[in-house]
């Protein structure tokens, strides 16, 4: 970007936005040049010991300050601090821990404020637009906050809905987005020139993928559709509820849907005040980010605890005891098929303790460059698997830290030292896997990731067992088919020939044809029998009548291989 470009980008000055631009960049250029100081400089003299050992310090209270300058600036600071909670792959722990329980931790702008900026967006007096509404905020975030209401009697004829809640844009938030972009972008910039950094990942392409799903989040109409889309994608599943959009009463900055609060997932005792189980409620929920990431490849990207709800059934009705309701669906994210089909081997690898595998997914999926040397990586995540694969997160807390210490002593060079890249939307898979972990292991303590994954990643495997029956299937029906439809054009061919509308200069045409003929089938046949031969050995690991009986009807297509077509030859 050149610097004009740069100035078109950034929004026009005030004093406001000139002291929050200045203090964010003061705050990054301080703590780059203390990091090039520790990192870069004290190594080059000979000092690498000491920056070693204040290292750890170092991040946690750099951690700290920038928690202080969230809570103080809010607006994209708290996304910026819960962005990076989730980069397990670049950060340190002592970053991404501090950062973890990041929250919108900003007070609610007054109701007057409030009450203007949705009138001038909906047109009209909020006494006319519902029936009634709480001046007191359902929550306070930093970019908008809720207010529960209730339509009017005409509103209610025509929607079916009587309680809702309004969410509106904090005011002027939209200009305290673009300077937070706009000092994001210079500071991805900076980063972009230190080799420490740049050569692990490429930070203004992470700030431009921040910037657009930043700007998507401020953008209620865009999540209006997001919330649609994902109740189209659970459409007629039991397990998950999703609120419905009030359009007549959503513009840009004003959104207005169905009024679905119910209790808290991570709220035990409200849950079992209910009837529910917690440890019942934890497995269902990986269950439902599963299908989300490697079934249906579009999914909530900010599902913690705040976000979902559990729902009872209502007294008289029939069906399943509880369900999750999801909202605030402005954070979203896509799978491409192909990231998708990579996870899907992914989980398959990490369920079946794989290290090769695993690796091979991790390369498929798009994280590693394909030339990197990934020998040591796969002798690491052998010996991770071997020692710590199957536990669950309360039985890894009883590990001896050392052997954790043990095992980055030995490996994390390997693993530092690797290609590393971050394909697109990869982040928001990476915090919505992290979310789901915290909020599993919060229902239940003694959750085990493992019980989810591996009933889970069998299914994928039947799945794609089926789908390549299915694909041997198609292809040997496809080649009956000409091989039944041949014969047909082989008498036609000879007709035209006897007919003379066709001139013909060999007189053994017939045999020819007829010797033609028989190969074909004889081919078509070896086709079905290695077809019948495949499926057969497939199935047999799941249902061994099933995959007998294949295997022993794929007897006849090679009877017909090798037998027919001799006589008259």
């Amino acid at each position: 970007m050149t610097s004009d470009q740069a100035a078109a980008a950034r929004p026009a000055a005030t004093p406001a936005t000139r002291a929050r631009y200045r203090r964010i960049l003061r705050f990054a250029g301080w703590n780059l040049a203390v990091t090039w100081w520790y990192e870069l400089f004290l190594p080059r003299i000979g000092l690498a010991g000491v920056a070693a050992r204040t290292r750890s310090r170092r991040m946690r209270r750099f951690a700290q300050r920038f928690h202080v300058l969230a809570v103080d600036l809010g607006g994209l600071m708290i996304k910026v601090g819960q962005f990076m909670s989730s980069r397990l792959d670049v950060l340190p722990p002592e970053i991404t821990s501090e950062l973890e329980g990041l929250q919108d931790e900003v007070p609610p702008v007054p109701f007057p404020a409030i009450r203007d900026l949705a009138e001038a967006e909906l047109g009209v007096p909020l006494g006319q637009a519902f029936a009634s509404i709480d001046e007191v905020p359902v929550a306070a975030a930093s970019l908008g906050q809720a207010h529960r209401a209730t339509l009017t009697a005409q509103a209610t004829e025509h929607t079916g809905l009587v309680g809702v809640v309004i969410k509106v844009q904090r005011p002027g938030i939209d200009a305290i987005v673009d300077v937070d972009l706009a000092a994001l972008r210079r500071v991805g910039r900076w980063l972009s020139h230190v080799r420490l950094v740049s050569d692990r990942v490429d930070a203004p392409a992470l700030v431009e993928e921040f910037a657009r799903t930043s700007l998507q989040e401020i953008d209620y109409l865009h999540e209006g559709a997001n919330s649609e889309r994902f109740a189209e994608e659970f459409e007629g599943d039991e397990r998950v509820a999703v609120p419905t959009v009030v359009w007549e009463r959503t513009t840009r900055r004003v959104l207005t849907m169905q009024d679905v609060t119910a209790i808290k997932i991570t709220e035990a005792e409200g849950l079992r005040a209910a009837g529910i189980d917690p440890a019942e409620v934890a497995p269902m929920f990986a269950e439902v980010m599963f299908d989300q990431l490697f079934s249906n490849g579009f999914f909530h990207a900010d599902p913690h605890p705040g976000n979902i709800f559990v729902t009872p059934r209502p007294e008289g009705a029939e069906g399943r005891p509880w369900k999750l309701t999801f909202v605030d669906f402005g954070m979203m994210g896509e799978v491409p098929s192909g990231t998708r089909s990579g996870l899907r081997k992914l989980l398959i690898a990490a369920a079946s303790r794989d290290g090769k595998g695993l690796v091979d997914a991790i390369r498929d999926v798009g994280v590693l460059l394909p030339t990197a040397d990934t020998a040591e990586l796969e002798r690491a995540m052998t010996h991770l698997f071997a020692r710590f694969g199957g536990m669950g997160f309360a039985e890894l807390r009883e590990v001896d830290p050392r052997e954790f210490r043990d095992f980055a002593v030995e490996f994390g060079d390997v693993v530092r030292s690797l290609p590393f890249q971050l394909p697109e939307n990869f982040l928001l898979i990476i915090r919505a896997m992290a979310l789901t972990s915290g909020v599993c292991s919060a229902l239940d303590p003694a959750f085990n990731l493992w019980d989810s994954v591996e009933p889970y990643a069998g299914q994928l495997i039947r799945d794609e067992r089926g789908n390549v029956i299915q694909d041997v299937a198609q292809q040997a029906l496809e080649l009956a088919g000409i091989a039944w439809r041949l014969p047909k054009r082989l008498d036609a061919l000879v007709t035209q020939v006897e007919d003379g509308s066709v001139a013909v200069t060999s007189p053994r045409l017939e045999q020819r044809v007829g010797r033609l003929e028989r190969t074909a089938r004889r081919l078509v046949a070896a086709v079905v029998f290695g077809g019948a031969i495949i499926a057969g050995a497939i199935v047999h690991a799941d249902d061994t009548t099933l995959g007998s009986v294949i295997m022993i009807a794929s007897v006849i297509p090679l009877a017909v291989a090798v037998f027919a077509g001799r006589r008259g030859s």
